[in-house]
């Protein structure tokens, strides 16, 4: 389990797990704009132009304020680009432009020293600002450690009171895929790892009595990332308890590009707003940075509109935790019921979608369903529900089921409707029948699990509404189970608070005694959300819960999502994110900088167009080696710039080809790929 030193349970990181409410921090200044504390999510991106042209980065960044960008990011690699930060603020100044600029420091502390007197706010990554990252293997004595601290330390330190002289802001942002050896060596590639290295740079910065400090705890991983910063926020509690945190800045980085990287952001830092941990955000996409400033707002404004006011509670009260360790992901344990390809257990998280009510012309949906799930190729869907409703749509659902058999559609059919449907002829149900336990009397709830079951179908017990209501029909679902003496069952949630409400019902079936119920996971989008705010929406609910290990099928909505194939497509691309079910190449890649060394988004597309059916491949594609090396010990191949129109070549960690031309890159790591036997001929 991975905790902090010396303790013998996990530290809580959250006051209420199943509300959700704002963490406390103090207020950082960065410029004009205040971080954490009572401000807005403040919503950040990144210049990806060369620093030293003053004249595109100041353009890129008047586009990135237009767009709503409330602080910009510029890299700094050298003294020559930090002493160019000066000319890129005054032509801001001249187009009276006031956004706070970040210098973003890796390798070197001289250009820090510089941008300190210049920009708003300093970033610098403990694992490449003193340390280095060689993955060399070292066994530390304590008194060794020590004195590799103080050397820390004593590098670190001038840049601290330098930005004390100046007003300048501090974000201390460790890398998961930039560790230092060093720490490494003592907490492995882990979230421990991450929170001690910017730890260590912490107690510099108090013992200076410098506190204009924000923290971000970044990897391409997000169950990683939202591990690391819960536990960062664990550990800053126990050092100061009671009192005002630092602020986070919450990203998830290399997300790539396109679907997967939004969703596989919105996982990762919606998941850690939806507990209240977030004072500022950036999603970083593969892509122009502009596009990156709309996904970020949407996921800031939805956390704000949900964030409980102050005088909220949950009033909810479980005897058992919703999950074991919130620092290390473990799926929930769970018996497997039978239903169709079976949920639960060792199988992996099932895909369903809702077709929404009978329609009239139920052959029409039929013929939609099977066109559009014959596109999505080896993507399965697991199950197709519908919503049933008078006895003209029960004709219409005996109609339905025999079209879509017809037409060679195989996925099991789930019937969702009021609580009658339970008493009704087994010619007109569902392989597995969903019944509401809103509002229903015990008895006519456990009458109606025993018609079912007499019938030898799947019972579901839908539970829906606000968290608090979700709580009881836990307890009504589970007596009614008892008295009825089912145990074939599962428990579907859906919830507006669609994390917190899963968390109620994981906690409520860990309670002793408590049956080993699967738990569905239901996508309900809200009215009016547009396609973008629905795709958002559906990584958080369902990501969020799925990275607490909470889950064994998720469902979506076929409508909202752009039809049957569209809404399956989505679901494994969540699962995807959230590590639980490969089923299409994994791209890390980072979004572009003024590093890159070549164009990012162009590379990583020719990159995809060559690899994209390869099933369960990890490629990683850098622009530069920043974080490369470290993130890429997680995927099977990498793709670095390495000089101007060269690349260097890896096979996990290691080096395998150094300054390959950029012409003929593609073309060697396809023969890599070949060469260490994952390449497939695409179909």
């Amino acid at each position: 389990m991975s905790r902090p030193p010396g303790t013998a349970e996990p530290l809580p990181y959250v006051e209420d797990p199943f509300l959700g409410r704002r963490r406390s921090t103090r207020e950082v200044r960065v410029g004009d704009v205040g971080i954490g504390a009572d401000n807005p999510i403040r919503v950040q991106s990144m210049t990806t132009t060369d620093t030293r042209d003053t004249q595109a980065t100041v353009d890129q960044t008047e586009r990135l304020v237009a767009a709503g960008c409330e602080i910009v990011r510029i890299t700094a690699p050298s003294i020559t680009d930090a002493e160019n930060l000066r000319s890129i603020q005054a032509e801001l100044r001249r187009r009276k432009l006031r956004v706070p600029l970040v210098a973003d420091i890796h390798f070197t502390p001289n250009a820090a020293m510089i941008a300190a007197e210049i920009v708003e706010k300093v970033r610098v990554n403990p694992g490449n600002y003193a340390d280095k990252k060689k993955f060399a293997v070292i066994e530390y004595s304590d008194a060794a450690y020590r004195e590799e601290l103080e050397r820390v330390a004593d590098r670190f330190r001038p840049l601290i009171r330098r930005m004390k002289e100046t007003g300048a802001a501090l974000r201390i942002g460790t890398n998961h895929g930039s560790l230092s050896d060093r720490i490494m060596n003592r907490y492995g590639d882990t979230p421990l790892g991450m929170v001690e290295s910017a730890l260590e740079f912490l107690d510099v910065c108090e013992d200076e009595d410098y506190r204009e400090v924000v923290f971000s705890m970044k990897a391409s991983n997000a169950q990683v990332a939202i591990q690391a910063y819960r536990l960062l926020a664990a550990r800053l509690e126990a050092r100061a308890p009671g009192e005002p945190g630092y602020p986070f800045h919450v990203g998830v980085t290399e997300a790539g590009d396109s679907e997967d990287g939004r969703i596989k952001s919105a996982i990762g830092i919606g998941a850690l707003l939806e507990d209240g941990i977030g004072d500022t955000i950036r999603v970083s996409l593969t892509e122009e940075p502009v596009k990156e400033i709309p996904v970020a707002s949407a996921l800031a404004r939805r956390a704000e509109a949900r964030w409980p006011k102050p005088q909220e509670a949950s009033g909810v009260t479980v005897a058992a935790a919703f999950c074991e360790d919130p620092y290390a992901h473990r799926r929930r344990e769970t018996d497997a019921i039978s239903f169709g390809f079976g949920i639960g257990g060792d199988a992996p998280v099932r895909v369903e979608v809702d077709l929404g009510p009978v329609p009239e012309e139920p052959e029409r949906l039929a013929a939609e369903v099977a066109t559009s799930l014959a596109l999505q190729g080896e993507l399965v869907c697991e199950g197709l529900r519908v919503q049933l409703g008078d006895a003209g749509s029960r004709a219409g659902l005996t109609l339905l089921a025999e079209e879509l058999k017809a037409l060679g559609v195989t996925a099991p059919l789930i019937v969702d409707g009021p609580l009658e449907q339970a008493f009704e002829e087994p010619a007109h149900l569902g392989a597995r029948v969903a019944i509401p336990t809103s509002g229903a009397s015990l008895e006519d709830l456990s009458d109606a699990v025993r018609a079912l079951a007499r019938r030898g179908q799947t019972v579901e017990l839908c539970l829906e509404g606000p968290v608090q209501s979700v709580a009881l029909q836990v307890d009504r679902a589970l007596e009614a189970l008892a008295a009825s003496g089912v145990d074939d069952a599962l428990l579907s949630v859906a919830s507006p608070r669609a994390s917190h409400a899963a968390r109620v019902v994981a906690a409520k079936l860990a309670e002793p005694g408590s049956p080993r119920l699967p738990i569905l996971l239901r996508y309900m989008p809200a009215a009016d959300a547009d396609p973008q705010a629905a795709l958002l929406a559906a990584a958080v609910d369902l990501g969020a819960p799925l990275c607490d290990g909470i889950g064994d099928a998720v469902c979506l909505p076929a409508l909202a999502l752009g039809g049957a194939g569209a809404a399956v497509d989505i679901a494994y691309r969540i699962l995807q994110g959230a590590r639980l079910r490969t089923t299409r190449t994994e791209y890390i890649s980072c979004p572009s900088c003024g590093r890159t060394l070549f164009d990012l988004e162009e590379t990583t597309a020719r990159i995809k167009q060559r690899t994209d059916h390869l099933k369960g491949v990890k490629i990683a594609v850098m622009g530069c080696i920043v974080n490369g090396p470290g993130e890429m010990a997680d995927a099977d191949f990498g793709y670095v710039g390495s000089g101007v129109g060269k690349v260097t070549l890896y096979v996990g960690k290691d080096v395998v080809a150094r300054a390959v031309p950029e012409s003929s890159a593609p073309d060697r790591l396809v023969d890599l790929i070949r060469d260490n036997g994952m390449w497939r001929d695409p179909a």
